[in-house]
């Protein structure tokens, strides 16, 4: 391993860190990092005299970032169905705190890193202009000051001021709530599995919150939910029904933390990969269910399953 290289992978996790939350895409994250890393590497044989390979590598990650998001949301408009970012699987999003290079931080500081891998934060930012994400993620998630952000928006340090501002005031504005304490999270995630694998509906509905919101993201594949599902008795007796089919095809669900909030893996019988279910919870109840089963966002996960075969098998079965 070069020297170039051995730099690049010490910084990849910052990296990573930045692109995916500009992006909100695995694929297209891994796709800038190698376009950055191509980038760095040319400039270094050149002769180009780059000071800090982490103020040059983030500049350059940054940009191809807001390139990339001017482009996919034209993409977007033609998306079939709900748009979710795509998922990560999250042991514990606090070890990004080192990410930030200055030592220990603050709980605070944490906790901002921790909601800001969160699928209801980066659909938050999907309402902010790339260059407003690019100044608030730098500057409030990842500690950049305003003359470094300056220099890799190509804007002044006052206008990088007033950028951040202005997403600052949307971000509270729409802020998701979560359970404070990651632990409730996860013992009310745990249970809800349980209930939902018993086939409970009452003690199901019990833990979701009235107005609880069940999203789904396939990309126009089957099957889908093409609209929200709203309404604890429709959510949960929707999820027990797909539970109680599914069981005799051998499907599984593996607890993980999604994108740092409670979810699940449904594999099928030979550990292959079905969809994640994302848990958003607050005030001791399930707020929302976000369903991803498009194969084009789990491929990063795992080797995927037939979900096309599994459905016929289903209705087979069922028949």
């Amino acid at each position: 391993m070069d020297g170039s290289t051995a730099v690049f992978e010490e910084l990849r996790p910052l990296l990573f860190s930045i692109a995916y939350r500009m992006v909100a895409s695995v694929a297209d994250t891994e796709d800038i990092l190698q376009e950055a890393f191509l980038r760095y590497h040319r400039a270094l044989a050149d002769g180009t005299d780059i000071v800090s390979a982490k103020a040059y590598l983030s500049a350059v990650v940054t940009r191809l970032s807001i390139d990339h998001l001017r482009s996919a949301r034209v993409r977007r408009e033609t998306y079939v169905g709900t748009w979710l970012p795509e998922p990560v699987v999250t042991e514990s999003v606090l070890t990004e705190s080192s990410l930030r290079g200055a030592g220990p931080v603050n709980p605070a500081d944490e906790a901002l890193l921790a909601d800001s891998l969160s699928m209801a934060f980066l659909l938050l930012l999907e309402r902010l202009s790339p260059v407003e994400r690019a100044v608030f993620l730098l500057h409030d998630v990842f500690g950049f000051d305003y003359t470094e952000i300056a220099g890799v928006v190509d804007k002044t340090p006052q206008h990088c001021r007033q950028l951040a501002v202005r997403a600052r005031r949307h971000v509270a504005e729409h802020r998701p709530r979560f359970e404070a304490s990651h632990a409730k999270r996860n013992q009310l995630a745990d249970a809800f599995m349980q209930t939902l694998g018993e086939g409970d509906v009452d003690t199901l509905v019990s833990m979701l919150a009235a107005d609880v919101v069940l999203h789904g993201d396939s990309g126009g594949a089957s099957p889908s939910w093409p609209r929200p599902i709203v309404g604890a008795d429709k959510v949960a007796r929707l999820l027990i029904s797909i539970a109680q089919q599914s069981a005799p095809l051998g499907i599984t669900a593996r607890r993980v933390d999604i994108n740092g909030q409670p979810g699940a893996i449904f594999l099928d019988r030979d550990g292959r990969v079905i969809n994640i279910f994302s848990f958003e919870i607050a005030d001791g109840t399930v707020e929302t269910i976000r369903s991803i089963i498009n194969p084009d966002k789990l491929g990063h996960l795992g080797p995927l399953a037939d979900v096309q075969g599994l459905w016929r098998d289903r209705h087979t079965a069922g028949g």
